[in-house]
């Protein structure tokens, strides 16, 4: 069956009909043919994605990519710990907000949604504070696809030898990165975004001695990270609750896709193809990007609203969405803007044909 609009968005995202296949077949959870055949696999698989070095594990958690961050900062940060959040944009401020709600001792240091986040002011911030023992950001902030400097950031926590957590939900397997290179201890993602999967489950990617650490420290039976991996470990890759099975299958496929396509370096190539695309068209129509293009990602695009008083987002969306293309509305908090995702099963000529319907949409 045909889907009757595109997705660009930073995920979910438009997926392969041969992903969307795999998802017919019914799986036992308890059965070798899935947690020995599928799941397996998989978490080796990401493994290898993240990372040349040896000493790193993973482990398939249920839920959104929100959950697999919650389960992280619930799991990994002890009692008495304190847990120093970075922030430009709403998915940063997320994290502090599930810090708070665990009761973890926190500290955040924030800056424009529109800049990139400071490695010379996490430096700084360190220094002032020698009680922080984890720090957590966010690579690909999607609020407005701004990309932090990732290495920058990475040595200067861990010259401070800090637990160091990635929020890498819009980034992993779109962007290349080596986790052990950059040092990182908990790589968190989801399987709706670069990877091109359906949503159902996070995942994360750890050092094997952090993972260890984590032991008897969750906030959550749920999230108990631990406990999660443990259980995978021991019992051959099999989840302790319910596992989404036919997600799970689906994102194997989309696993197998990635590496026909060539590989992270690949799939990167691709989507900095079509985000230039989109902004060098939505330029000539009139249209200016928020963030400047040194910082910006190839993953998702925030545009600023037009000045014209007919100008309205909702009619905007839904012109476009008759057209057969579905975009995202803005998530900047002083700024009137809309955003357009690049990723996913999206191509140069479908970004063409975006630019197009905008061009045929425009009423103002």
């Amino acid at each position: 069956m045909n889907n009757p609009y595109l997705l660009l968005t930073p995920g979910p995202l438009s997926t392969s009909a041969t992903v969307r296949e795999a998802m017919m077949k019914d799986w036992c959870t308890w059965d070798d043919d899935y947690n020995q055949g599928v799941v397996q696999p998989i978490r080796r698989q990401l493994v290898r994605l993240a990372t040349a070095h040896s000493g790193y594990t993973s482990v398939l958690m249920q839920g959104s990519g929100t959950a697999g961050v919650e389960a992280v900062l619930g799991s990994a940060v002890p009692a008495e710990g304190k847990l120093l959040v970075l922030i430009n944009g709403a998915y940063g401020r997320r994290m502090a907000d599930i810090a708070r709600c665990l009761g973890l001792r926190l500290a955040t240091m924030e800056v424009a949604e529109t800049e990139p986040l400071s490695a010379e002011l996490l430096s700084q911030a360190l220094a002032a504070d020698a009680s922080i023992s984890h720090v957590a950001f966010v690579h690909c902030e999607t609020t407005t696809g701004i990309l932090n400097p990732l290495a920058e950031l990475c040595q200067a926590a861990k010259a401070r030898h800090k637990t160091l957590i990635v929020d890498a939900m819009s980034s992993f397997g779109g962007v290349p990165m080596d986790a052990g290179e950059l040092a990182i201890d908990f790589l968190i993602s989801s399987a709706n975004k670069c990877i091109q999967g359906v949503p159902g489950f996070s995942f994360i990617i750890a050092r094997e001695a952090a993972m260890h650490r984590c032991e008897g420290q969750a906030r959550s039976v749920s999230l108990d990270l631990f406990d999660q991996w443990q259980c995978m470990e021991r019992q051959g890759g099999k989840w302790r609750f319910t596992s989404p099975t036919h997600v799970v299958r689906a994102f194997a496929q989309a696993l197998a896709e990635l590496e026909q396509e060539g590989g992270v370096g690949a799939r990167h190539r691709r989507y900095q193809g079509n985000q230039r695309t989109l902004v060098d068209g939505m330029e000539r129509l009139g249209f200016r990007p928020l963030v400047a293009r040194d910082w910006q990602s190839p993953v998702i695009t925030v545009f600023a609203a037009p000045e014209a008083p007919a100008y309205d987002f909702k009619r905007f969306y839904e012109g476009l969405k008759a057209r057969g293309y579905v975009i995202y509305p803005g998530k900047v908090s002083a700024v009137d803007c809309f955003r357009i995702g690049t990723i996913g099963e999206v191509y140069q000529q479908d970004v063409a044909g975006l630019l197009a319907a905008i061009e045929d949409a425009i009423f103002w």
